[in-house]
């Protein structure tokens, strides 16, 4: 069993992949095919661009050629093309003397067709009908090929690069017959230098882009991934330990990332704080219920003895029993209640109390329960619709406490007082007696579980220590405080504060328990 789990562990590390390398490579891949994308793109427009500027070259070449020997009447032959050339274009072609100043003065330059065969990448090749060349420019001439239509233009590639070529008839203007061909070749030295260059730097540019982006979403990536690393680390470790006191560290980077730390972390110390509850209940469960268990056995033991032919002996550990098992339901109950109270926001999330109609029913019911005593409440200082943030159970638990630890440590005047107000933000109670009161010393420790201030005669009164505990838990998970002001032989006074409630925030409470109580059926329709 233990090779199986093995081998499926070996198995699971072997399919693992760093999220480092999966991110890396994915950031990689997008950058690399946006940029092919973008430099293909770039390169066709300027490719594109630079062409039609390469055609109207040509084009210009052409029209210039029909235009001055469509002017010829019967079909093309040297005899008549050569003179339908300007002079300054026959001298350059007969390789006479360059343009005299007294040639420009006549603007013999000027002539467009010498501008555009005197482009050393334009090569002019004039046929007649027989294929017969008539006329060049150059030592080559390009090549004449059947066409359709009036003018042809293709593209043609070498290894040099592209060349263009426009074919185009040369019908006469007199007579409208067709007289010869022009052929002109463009070698576009300029277009295929720019091209060659600019591929060459895209790719250069290309490549160091890439490789810079990389490098950017690599630290990116890392930054991420190092505080994604560190949770994990702190996971393993609790799950391996979950007493670990292990936590993530701020990582002080204001973003998502911080924010899951910190829920991770607040989530590690709550799990830790149920641990420690349970470790606590079952410590306080096991010390607490020694004593009753004990006193229960011996008992038992006493009647197994000698105790069940004796009808007093049988009667004191039957009471005895009894009263200690009572005891230990109470101390139970109060156990319970205490680790309840530490779990309140997942409980009661939404609950809102009305302080005033709670105070009221409380005291008339612990005033009807002790009808020797002097409860009594004050409460003109609260409004009528003063409201917190807490179940009303709870509320009434924490006055039954308060109300009924006056009681047990009362003398002679029976007279409990309770009292209510508020101020801007807050709601304040009160709960006076008049009892034996707490020195100094035993008020630093009376919300500590199990204390108790007389613990032989609390013991005679049914008190375990747990009232005032389960109180201050009740309190703090309400975001509340409570305090004590006590003077020994004069009584004490138990303060507590709340946070008060606006009417906006208690009705947008209520709409969110009533949403939070909906049953599941509701919600889905």
């Amino acid at each position: 069993m233990k090779m199986m789990i093995k081998n499926k562990d070996e198995e699971k590390e072997a399919k693992h992949s760093s999220l480092i390398v999966r991110w890396v490579s994915i950031v990689a891949l997008t950058i690399t095919v946006s940029f092919v994308i973008f430099s293909v793109v770039a390169y066709q427009i300027v490719s594109h661009q630079s062409m039609e500027q390469q055609q109207e070259t040509s084009n210009n070449v052409v029209t210039t050629m029909d235009r001055t020997l469509s002017s010829i009447q019967d079909e093309l032959e040297i005899s008549n093309v050569i003179p339908a050339l300007s002079p300054s274009t026959r001298r350059i072609l007969r390789g006479g003397p360059a343009i005299s100043k007294k040639d420009t003065e006549n603007k013999a330059f000027s002539d467009s067709l010498i501008s555009s065969i005197s482009n050393p990448d334009i090569n002019v090749a004039v046929y007649n009908k027989h294929d017969e060349i008539v006329f060049i420019n150059g030592n080559s001439a390009p090549k004449l090929k059947e066409f359709a239509g009036n003018q042809l233009e293709e593209v043609v590639n070498r290894k040099k690069g592209k060349m263009l070529l426009t074919y185009q008839k040369i019908y006469s203007e007199v007579n409208g017959k067709l007289t010869g061909y022009v052929v002109v070749s463009n070698s576009m030295t300029y277009y295929n230098s720019l091209m060659s260059n600019l591929l060459h730097w895209m790719v250069i540019i290309s490549l160091i882009a890439i490789i810079i982006f990389i490098a950017i979403s690599y630290i990116l990536v890392v930054n991420v991934v190092r505080p994604i690393k560190t949770m994990s680390k702190v996971a393993k470790e609790v799950n391996a330990d979950p007493n670990s006191e292990a936590r993530i560290k701020e990582l002080h980077r204001d973003d998502e990332l911080e924010e899951l730390a910190t829920s991770i972390n607040q989530m590690l110390d709550r799990m830790q704080g149920y641990i420690e509850q349970q470790k606590q209940f079952v410590g306080d469960v096991s010390h607490e219920l020694r004593t009753p268990v004990a006193v229960i056995e011996g008992h038992l033991n006493l009647l197994e003895r000698w105790g069940k032919d004796d009808p007093q002996i049988l009667d004191e550990s039957i009471k005895a029993s009894l009263q200690e098992a009572d005891r230990m339901k109470h101390l139970i109950q109060e156990m319970l209640d205490l680790t309840r109270a530490e779990q309140i926001d997942v409980q009661y999330p939404y609950e809102v109390s009305d302080v005033n109609e709670i105070i009221r029913r409380v005291v008339a019911d612990m005033a009807m329960v002790h009808p020797d005593f002097k409860i009594q409440l004050d409460e003109d200082d609260l409004p009528d619709d003063t409201e917190i943030q807490m179940y009303h159970g709870h509320l009434e638990q924490l006055l039954v406490i308060l109300i009924d630890n006056g009681i047990k440590y009362s003398t002679d005047r029976k007279q409990i007082n309770v009292s209510a107000g508020v101020t801007k933000k807050n709601v304040n109670i009160i709960v006076q007696d008049f009892g034996e009161g707490i020195s100094e010393e035993d008020q630093k420790k009376i919300f500590n579980r199990f204390y108790r201030v007389d613990k032989a005669r609390t013991r005679e009164k049914g008190g375990n220590g747990l009232g005032l505990s389960i109180a201050q838990k009740l309190v703090a998970s309400y975001n509340g405080t409570i305090s004590v002001e006590s003077v020994e032989g004069q009584g004490s006074q138990f303060k507590l504060k709340f946070p008060r409630l606006t009417k906006k925030k208690a009705a947008k409470l209520r709409k969110l328990n009533e949403k939070k109580q909906m049953p599941k059926s509701n919600l889905e329709a």
